[in-house]
C-alpha cells in the first residue's frame, strides 16, 4: 500500500463524520424566526429583564418610604379602654397581725378615652428624614438606570455575536461552494497526470474541515441565541435573526473631551455617588437635630367610673378632658449625642473621598473605552486592507498553481489566508461596534 492509499484511508472517517454531522442538523424551522433590530431587542430587555424588574421594584419601595415620611407630619391619635373589679380594700388600724377593718369601695372601674399629638417643631428632623427618603429614591432610579444600561450591553453583545456567527457562516458557505469548484478542477488535473493524488487528498481533507466547522458555527449561533432569549423574556427554542447591520460610519462622532464631558453630567455611578454624599449629609444633620427642643400639641378626652380623681370622690361617670402645648428638651443629649455628631461627620468625609474616588474611575473607564474604541476602528481599517492583499495573493498563488509553478500547500495556505482574512474584518466590525456600546455605557448614554 502506498503512502498516497494510506492518506486517503485515513481521511476516511474525517469525511464520513462530517457528512454524518451535517445529516443529523434539524430542518430550519423558518416559523419560528423572529426578525429584530438592536433597538427592538433593548426594548424587550427593558420590559422583561429580571434585572430591571427587581432594581423597579426597589424604585417603588423607596417612593412608598417618601410617602411613609411624610406621613410623619399628620398628628398621631390614639384611643383606650380600661376596664377592672377592684379587690376589697382591708384597713390594718390596730397593725397587720390585727383584723382588719373594711373599707367599703366600689368593685368596678373603667376608662374609655382619647389622646392626639400633633408635632409642630423637633429640630427639624421630619423634613430631613423626607429629604433623606427623597435621596434614596434618587439612588434607586440611577441603579435602576445602570442595570438597564448594563443589561443592554449584554443584550448589544449576544446579539453582535450572533451577527458574528451568521457572517462567519455565510462566508465559510461561499468558501465550501468555491473550494469544491477548485477542487473538481484539481481532480480534472490528477486524472491528466499534471498533479498527484495528494494534491487531491489535501483539498478534500481542507473541504471537510470547512464542513466539520459549520456545526461549531451553528452551536455558537445557538448558544448566543439561548442567552439572548433569556435576558429579554423570550422562550429558549425562540430563534432571532439581527436584522441590523454594524453601520460603523455614524458611530463615534464625538471627540475625547466631549464624551469625558457626557461622562461628568450622565454616568450612572457618579450619580449615585452624589446622591449618596447628600444622604451622608442629610445623616449629619438629622443627627444633629437630637440636640433640639421638641414643640407639639396635645389633647385628650376620657370618660371614667367611679370618679375618684378629685375630692369628693362619687360613684358616677365622668367625663374630663386635657388640651395644650407640649414642649421638651432632653439635657443628656449635650453628651451623648456628640460621639454620633463625630462618626456621622466622619462618614461623610469618607463618603466624599469615595465619591472622588467615582470620579477617577469614571474618568479612567471612558479613557480606556475611547482608546479601545479607537483601536478597533484601526484594526477595522487594517482588517480591510488585508483582505485586499489576500484577496490578490490568491489571485497570483491560484494562476500559478494550475499554471504548475507553487504548490498545493501554497494554494491551500492562499484560500485560508484569504478566509481568514475576512472573518477578521468582520470580527473587527462586530467588536467595535460593541466597543462603541462600551463607550456608550460608561458615558450613562446607553
Amino acid at each position: 500500500m502506498n503512502f498516497n492509499s494510506k492518506f486517503y484511508l485515513a481521511l476516511l472517517p474525517v469525511l464520513l463524520l462530517a457528512f454524518s454531522l451535517k445529516a443529523q442538523q434539524p430542518a430550519a424551522d423558518t416559523s419560528k424566526n423572529l426578525s429584530l433590530t438592536i433597538a427592538q431587542v433593548w426594548q424587550k430587555a427593558a420590559t422583561n429583564s429580571k434585572a430591571v424588574q427587581i432594581k423597579q421594584l426597589k424604585v417603588t419601595s423607596s417612593a412608598e418610604g417618601i410617602k411613609d415620611a411624610k406621613a410623619e407630619r399628620l398628628p398621631e391619635i390614639n384611643i383606650n379602654g380600661e376596664y377592672a373589679r377592684v379587690s376589697n380594700m382591708p384597713v390594718y388600724e390596730n397593725g397587720i397581725f390585727n383584723t382588719p377593718t373594711q373599707f367599703p369601695v366600689l368593685h368596678t372601674t373603667y376608662t374609655v378615652g382619647g389622646e392626639a399629638y400633633l408635632n409642630i417643631y423637633n429640630g427639624n428632623k421630619t423634613n430631613l428624614e423626607i429629604d433623606a427618603r427623597k435621596r434614596e429614591n434618587n439612588i434607586a432610579g440611577e441603579q435602576q438606570k445602570l442595570t438597564l444600561s448594563e443589561v443592554k450591553l449584554r443584550v448589544a453583545a449576544y446579539y453582535l455575536d450572533m451577527q458574528r456567527s451568521i457572517i462567519f457562516k455565510d462566508l465559510l458557505l461561499k468558501d465550501i461552494a468555491a473550494q469544491e469548484k477548485q477542487l473538481l478542477q484539481i481532480k480534472t488535473l490528477q486524472k491528466n497526470g499534471v498533479v498527484l493524488k495528494s494534491d487531491v487528498l489535501r483539498a478534500e481533507l481542507k473541504l471537510s474541515k470547512q464542513k466539520l466547522s459549520l456545526v461549531q458555527l451553528d452551536n455558537d449561533l445557538a448558544i448566543a441565541n439561548q442567552k439572548l432569549n433569556i435576558l429579554i423574556g423570550l422562550p429558549d427554542d425562540q430563534r432571532i435573526n439581527p436584522v441590523e447591520a454594524v453601520q460603523l460610519d455614524t458611530t463615534g462622532k464625538e471627540t475625547y473631551d466631549e464624551y469625558l464631558t457626557d461622562a461628568g453630567k450622565n454616568a450612572y455611578q457618579l450619580k449615585i455617588s452624589e446622591q449618596e454624599t447628600e444622604l451622608s449629609k442629610l445623616k449629619l444633620k438629622n443627627i444633629k437635630a437630637n440636640v433640639s427642643p421638641k414643640v407639639g400639641l396635645f389633647a385628650a378626652y376620657n370618660y371614667s367610673y367611679p370618679q375618684i380623681l378629685f375630692y369628693p370622690y362619687s360613684p358616677s361617670l365622668y367625663g374630663l378632658g386635657f388640651a395644650g402645648v407640649k414642649a421638651s428638651f432632653s439635657i443628656s443629649s449635650f453628651y451623648h449625642n456628640s460621639h454620633k455628631v463625630k462618626v456621622a461627620r466622619l462618614d461623610l468625609e469618607s463618603q466624599e473621598i469615595e465619591h472622588a474616588q467615582t470620579e477617577d474611575g469614571v474618568r479612567q473607564q471612558v479613557n480606556e473605552a475611547w482608546l479601545r474604541y479607537k483601536e478597533a476602528l484601526n484594526r477595522v481599517d487594517v482588517s480591510r486592507v488585508n483582505v485586499q492583499q489576500a484577496t490578490e495573493n490568491r489571485r497570483i498563488v491560484n494562476n500559478t498553481y494550475f499554471n504548475q509553478l507553487s504548490l498545493i500547500t501554497d494554494l491551500l495556505d492562499a484560500d485560508t489566508q484569504l478566509l481568514q482574512t475576512r472573518f477578521d474584518l468582520a470580527a473587527a466590525r462586530i467588536a467595535a461596534q460593541l466597543q462603541y456600546y462600551q463607550l456608550q455605557n460608561v458615558t450613562g448614554k446607553l
